[in-house]
């Protein structure tokens, strides 16, 4: 369960962020206000999370509540597995 942090990091970097500084993004960072996550780039993120974690996300989950963090999302996936 600690690699959970580092994992979805990893993946945004990859995913949403290719190039940007590992450094700039924290588990405090805000993802969806901030403006890194938009609705397509959501969904892929969910994603992503049910096929790593082996768990389903509701949709009325997928919300800043949820998902604005890396500490949000390891906070989710710890509630899920």
């Amino acid at each position: 369960m600690d690699e959970i942090k580092p994992t979805i990091k990893a993946f945004i970097l990859k995913e949403f962020l290719p190039g940007e500084d590992p450094d700039e993004l924290n588990e405090a960072t805000p993802l969806i206000t901030g403006g890194i996550l938009d609705s397509i780039a959501t969904l892929k993120l969910v994603a992503f999370i049910e096929e790593r974690y082996r768990c389903t996300i509701q949709a009325h989950e997928v919300d800043t509540t949820n998902l604005n963090t890396i500490s949000d999302i390891a906070n989710l996936i710890r509630s899920k597995v």
